[in-house]
């Protein structure tokens, strides 16, 4: 038989293996493919920044977002957004989060997938945080690790058929960009510790702010107040001792901002420097042994504070904004033995009223002691009001309730009773005085006379 040339070269040709590409994981139609581990555990901003596990990034120095408000929706990974878990065998079969350039797994049983991945993310206080979550830089920066097992991707035909991931894990630090942030409002942080509503309150830092919105600044601390007391503003995103604040006067209470070194007792690292915000109003400490009753500012409330922080240019870059709601003022440690001082005339005089229970530790006369610092009461608010040398007594309080017989007495110290003096029954009896055994009443009242939810 003679020698072909053709049969030859289609000899040839017909002994090759046609390779093509490997099956791989993707989010977004091929854009972003996953053959190896590195791929499956990388991350993509929005702004097309790929992060691999070898980013670099720290808690010192963590990858910065592209635009403020992302969530970490927006942060993509092959982890569905809907879930912090998932198998690779769902990834293909629910979520079709795979794909193959040749056409290779189409059809029944044309694609197997095993092994898993996961993601964990946390703030920088080591709180769980939600897919959903918009980063802060209050809480920033955060921590992403991602996690997979052993696995693979493996079609019934082609070449390659698999993609095979090792079990390994990636951290990636993360935060938003640099803006002007008010985190919190830390008033006396005494019997803070208690608390579990991390939504609100932090038991080192203070109240978290709840609104930058003017039109809901109710929802910030405070909306209680009384003269003399003072509380510290965390400032995040620029360097708070460049700021000017300008005083905020309404109904004659002003609200003043300045930079000084403090050395309260409650401050977790001893001494340092804030932003200190301290109101000042009517008060009634002139008149605390006063029998012939003068008179002192009635403010009308609720008011509106808004204060505003510049820069060197005198351009505004930060506020702070919160509603008062409820002013008061006391009598000091007027108690004098058995004798005692009527309080309810005294705060009549003023054009006052002794303050319900509710309005001084918000509790809705629950027993005990005063361990949730919300909004709403003055020692929720405020916490020990004696700790901050305005005057304020450390004994008890008595408080008028329309609906309380006994009363309910409340100590700035966190003690709530309605067991000592059951015989008051009436506002009337309220008097500023020392009882035998060593019991202190006090006097306090509030503005405005008229009873306010504290919903």
């Amino acid at each position: 038989m003679p020698y072909s040339f053709d049969s030859q070269a289609l000899s040839a040709y017909t002994s090759r293996v046609i390779e093509g590409s490997a099956p791989y994981l993707t989010y977004d139609n091929g854009r972003t493919k996953a053959t190896t581990t590195a791929d499956l555990l990388s991350i993509t901003l929005s702004d097309n920044r790929t992060f691999t596990p070898s980013n670099g990034s720290s808690a010192t120095n963590p990858i910065v977002l592209p635009v403020a408000g992302q969530s970490f929706t927006d942060i993509h990974m092959m982890v569905p957004p809907s879930t912090n878990s998932v198998s690779l065998n769902d990834l293909v079969t629910s979520y079709h989060y795979w794909g193959d350039d040749d056409g290779d797994g189409q059809g029944a049983n044309g694609v197997t997938a095993t092994g898993s991945l996961s993601v964990a993310i946390t703030d920088k206080n080591n709180r769980t945080v939600g897919r959903g979550t918009v980063l802060s830089l209050c809480h920033a920066p955060y921590r992403v690790v991602l996690s997979s097992s052993a696995g693979s991707l493996i079609t019934q035909y082609g070449v390659p058929n698999s993609s095979t991931f090792s079990g390994s894990s990636a951290t990636y630090y993360i935060t938003p960009p640099p803006s002007p942030t008010i985190c919190y409002a830390r008033p006396n942080l005494i019997f803070g510790g208690q608390d579990t509503n991390t939504s609100t309150w932090d038991p080192t830092k203070g109240h978290l702010t709840q609104s930058t919105d003017p039109a809901s600044y109710n929802r910030n601390f405070p909306t209680t107040g009384a003269d003399g007391l003072y509380f510290d503003l965390n400032i995040a995103g620029i360097d708070a001792s460049q700021l000017t604040w300008v005083p905020v006067t309404h109904e004659g209470i002003t609200a003043t901002v300045t930079r000084v070194t403090a050395n309260d007792s409650w401050l977790p690292n001893g001494s340092e420097v804030v932003t200190r915000v301290t109101l000042t109003g009517p008060e009634a400490r002139s008149q605390n042994y006063i029998v012939s009753y003068g008179s002192i500012g009635k403010p009308h409330l609720p008011a509106t504070f808004e204060l505003v922080g510049r820069d060197s240019g005198g351009r505004a870059v930060i506020k702070y904004g919160f509603v008062l709601r409820m002013w008061f003022v006391h009598r000091g440690s007027v108690q004098e033995n058995y004798q005692g001082h009527a309080i309810k005339p005294w705060c009549s005089s003023f054009g006052y009223r002794i303050p319900m229970s509710t309005e001084l530790a918000g509790t809705r006369g629950k027993y005990g002691s005063i361990s949730h610092r919300v909004i709403g009461g003055l020692f929720n608010e405020w916490g020990n009001v004696s700790h901050y040398g305005v005057g304020f007594s450390s004994g008890r309080y008595c408080t008028y309730n329309r609906t309380d017989s006994p009363r309910i007495y409340i100590s700035p110290s966190g003690s709530i009773s309605n067991t000592m003096l059951r015989s008051i029954s009436n506002p009337n009896d309220c008097y500023a005085r020392r009882y035998p055994g060593g019991i202190n009443l006090s006097g306090v009242c509030v503005y405005p006379t008229t009873y306010l939810s504290l919903q």
